[in-house]
């Protein structure tokens, strides 16, 4: 096939393809609210549909708009987004959330150049609110699309790297000024989305299901299994800490993660480098040292957790403290209710490890409060 053929080609053939055999039922797709649709763009950065999804209808549930969220409690918006990880997502949500709600009476820019100004929203994203919201003939490039493109035409190189971005950038707006004016924007944006999703995956791609299968490079010539380029892995650093699970009346003493931040905006259990400095704060807050069943905290089992650039080990130390009232909180740190912690933000890890020592009751969630 000529070379002009195949990059004429390829927009139609993924549109084509996309309306008979793509997805079709996600909870976000058939709208052309751009709340919604930006919602949903944001969710799916980094995270897979399958696990979007329970957590898109319920953020939807309660913030059904832009003046919902921008109105919400900071807290609020952290618990309904807690585990699906990249925080820094929820807090650019309500930033952006705010921006338009006071700015622009709620309306969304039209284009993708303004979007793009916009707070937690890169090219891509902006480009794909564009096309599926108002129509607009923009080219996207996330991780799926850097993938089908760097097999198509054979793009060697690290797709992170700038250059070998640029480059795929460069084709992604060279296949769309190529396809037919009439082009179906929404089936082909989604369709590059589920071509990558579904077919041509990172591991075992299905050639034989491929409507670009006919002049893909990587088909021609054997080579799916190197491209694109994987990146140079290093070794992911190791860190540790000790977390205290303080507890007295019924209540548990969370610290608040500054933002930014990994947890930046989630409440956490305090931290401390030694089992001495652990003690020590222990002792200044008055609930270790003379009580039979709260004189020492006691070493739970480690838990480890992935993060994006390293892996943090969790040591985590128990006190149940029996002081007549609860001792002062420090800076950013608050006494929860045991009863609260299932409507309380937490990090995925802290949030299993504190349902195992405290599983959920019949008691009722909204009972107390922060003090």
């Amino acid at each position: 096939m000529a070379e002009n053929q195949r990059v004429t080609s390829f927009a139609p053939r993924i549109a084509d393809w996309q309306t008979r055999a793509g997805r079709h039922g996600l909870p976000w797709q058939g709208t052309r609210d751009p709340y919604r649709i930006w919602l949903s763009e944001v969710m799916l950065q980094q995270t897979q549909a399958s696990t979007v999804i329970a957590y898109y209808e319920r953020f939807l549930a309660l913030f059904p708009d832009v003046t919902a969220l921008a109105a919400a409690d900071p807290d609020t918006v952290m618990h309904a987004w807690a585990g699906l990880g990249y925080y820094a997502r929820a807090r650019n949500l309500q930033r952006c959330a705010r921006i338009l709600a006071y700015e622009t009476n709620g309306c969304f820019p039209r284009t993708a150049q303004a979007l793009a100004q916009l707070p937690g929203i890169g090219p891509s994203t902006a480009a794909a609110i564009a096309a599926f919201a108002f129509g607009a003939r923009e080219p996207i490039l996330d991780g799926n699309v850097k993938r089908i493109l760097a097999r198509y035409f054979g793009v060697v190189g690290d797709p992170s790297t700038r250059a070998v971005e640029q480059n795929l950038w460069s084709l992604a707006h060279a296949v769309l000024e190529a396809a037919p004016a009439d082009l179906d924007m929404t089936a082909y944006t989604q369709g590059q989305m589920d071509l990558g999703a579904l077919v041509c995956t990172r591991h075992q791609p299905d050639c034989a299901r491929c409507p670009l299968n006919a002049s893909c490079h990587a088909r021609q010539h054997g080579q799916q299994h190197l491209l694109p380029t994987p990146r140079q892995r290093r070794a992911r650093p190791e860190r540790s800490c000790l977390m205290l699970i303080l507890e007295c009346q019924g209540h548990l003493l969370l610290h608040k993660h500054a933002s930014p931040g990994i947890w930046g905006g989630l409440w956490g259990l305090p931290q401390f480098d030694t089992p001495d400095a652990l003690r020590a704060a222990c002792g200044t807050m008055g609930v270790a040292g003379g009580d039979t069943d709260s004189d020492e905290p006691s070493r739970l089992a480690g838990i480890s957790h992935a993060f994006t650039h390293f892996r943090l080990h969790i040591e985590p130390w128990w006190l149940r403290a029996n002081a007549c009232r609860l001792p002062a909180p420090g800076p950013n740190e608050a006494w929860v209710p045991i009863t609260r912690l299932g409507a309380t933000a937490l990090p995925a890890p802290l949030e299993k490890l504190l349902g195992g020592l405290y599983p959920p009751s019949d008691a009722n969630p909204d009972e107390g409060g922060v003090n």
